[in-house]
């Protein structure tokens, strides 16, 4: 008699065990799933409430009058950041003093280009405004009419000076400067509010005596008035003491012909006095903005200029307010990782979405850790529910089974050495254990032949 040849019943005692084996095996991880499913439901949930909102397209800066260079490296920065899908929109002010006010009381202000030492008297509250960076020195430049040279600001006393615009910072520091000197208005000093264009073209027609700048050394207005041979660029003798005095201040040397070597302009070394101009924000400003605003500053001002080398510039060197935390950052380890290789909007999009890790991670650790017994569990269950069976067929032909049932349990034995025929995922680790089963399979094999051998021989004795 062929075993295998033997017709399957439909619901044979195999079927019936692998069913049983199945139901429990999904039972068990609906519960893992189910459990898991809560956990990540409840993570994203709390995440949704966490995640800080993607940083905005359009960003405002206050940037002093059209004409001076705050507005002018704002045109430099709206160029770079239009490059990464960001709209920079510049706003005109008064100077630093306005620029101050705008960021400290409006909303719409994210930035502005501030000089150093230009702070308002009444204390601004420190959570209102933080340092990104310095930017670049943005030395005093005092110009005169004089047949003579001048090295002390005293020699302007009874002098119609222009100071610069009411609110700007050339204004403010100013001030300072002719205070610490001693010159006022009961010397016969005339103070003229007026900068820029309008103060050069006073000082070059000769309606004004002196002129004093705060602006950069490219700017146009600092070789006009140095190729005038009606006017004299003041060099401080006691350049070093500014600096003790007002920390916000700092000591540089114009070398001579740096500004024109053709024209050997300046015919001398100049000593100079210089604030450093800053880059400020307010605090709602978006943290993802930050290092690429370094990165464009940088672009614009990390080439140096007549008085300072390559690379001295952006600098937190001279910041006067707490730096911003993305600054310090920046400043330390460089851009951020994702930064330095994928797209803006593309690295702001992952870094955002990285607190959406911490539910999966909730979620991983209990069916990392379930995991192993779970597959433990499953290869021994597909070898262990054979020992269930044999167990049962062993106790049918110790109560002396009948032919129709040894005939199921021969059946059931054969379909036992086909599945184990066909069972190629057994690891290496349960390999002792698959054996064993087919040995003691074989060893219940031989009594179920035996035993249906007896029953037929005694069927047929009958």
């Amino acid at each position: 008699m062929k075993l295998r040849a033997m017709a399957l019943p439909r619901r044979d005692l195999v079927t019936q065990r692998l069913l049983d084996t199945r139901r429990q095996f999904r039972h068990l991880w609906f519960k893992v799933w189910s459990g898991g499913f809560l956990v990540v439901v409840a993570g994203f949930a709390l995440t949704w409430f966490l995640l800080e909102p993607a940083p905005p397209r359009t960003i405002v800066i206050a940037a002093g009058s059209q004409d001076g260079a705050y507005y002018r490296f704002a045109e430099q920065y709206a160029v770079l950041l239009a490059q990464h899908d960001i709209t920079l929109e510049i706003q005109m002010t008064a100077g630093s003093l306005d620029n101050y006010r705008l960021l400290a009381s409006d909303p719409a202000v994210d930035l502005a280009i501030v000089q150093g030492g230009t702070a308002p008297e009444v204390a601004l509250p420190s959570n209102q405004i933080e340092a990104i960076a310095s930017l670049y020195f943005e030395p005093v430049w005092v110009f005169y009419r004089s047949d003579e040279p001048y090295h002390d600001l005293r020699r302007l006393r009874g002098a119609r000076i222009a100071i610069g615009k009411d609110g700007s910072g050339n204004q403010s520091v100013a001030k300072i400067l002719l205070e610490e000197n001693g010159i006022d208005l009961s010397d016969r000093t005339r103070i003229i509010p007026v900068g820029g264009k309008e103060a050069a073209h006073q000082l070059t027609d000769g309606q004004i005596d002196a002129a004093i700048f705060v602006i950069s050394p490219t700017a146009p207005i600092v070789r006009q008035l140095l190729q005038d041979g009606q006017l004299r660029l003041m060099s401080l003798d006691r350049s070093e003491a500014y600096p003790h005095r007002h920390p916000f201040l700092c000591s540089v040397t114009l070398e001579r012909g740096v500004i024109d070597l053709e024209t050997d302009q300046p015919s001398h070394d100049v000593q100079l006095i210089a604030p450093v101009a800053n880059l400020v924000a307010a605090p709602h400003l978006h943290d993802s903005l930050v290092p690429l605003l370094l990165k464009v500053v940088s672009a614009v001002h990390a080439k140096g200029n007549t008085l300072v080398r390559a690379g001295q510039f952006p600098t937190t060197e001279f910041v006067e307010f707490p730096l911003n935390e993305s600054a310090r950052i920046y400043f330390e380890s460089g851009p951020p990782f994702l930064q330095k290789y994928l797209p803006f909007w593309v690295a702001a999009g992952i870094d955002r979405s990285k607190i959406f890790l911490l539910p999966i991670v909730a979620l991983m650790i209990p069916l990392l850790k379930l995991a192993p017994p779970l597959y433990r569990w499953r290869i021994r269950s597909r070898i262990y529910r054979w020992y269930e069976i044999l167990r049962e067929i062993e106790g049918e032909l110790r109560r002396h089974a009948k032919l129709k049932v040894l005939q199921k349990h021969a059946v059931t034995l054969a379909r036992m050495e086909q599945e184990l025929d066909e069972l190629d995922c057994v690891p290496l680790a349960y390999m002792e254990e698959f054996y064993n089963l087919r040995l003691h399979g074989e060893f219940v094999e031989r009594r179920v032949k035996q035993a249906l051998q007896d029953a037929e021989n005694g069927h047929a004795s009958e």
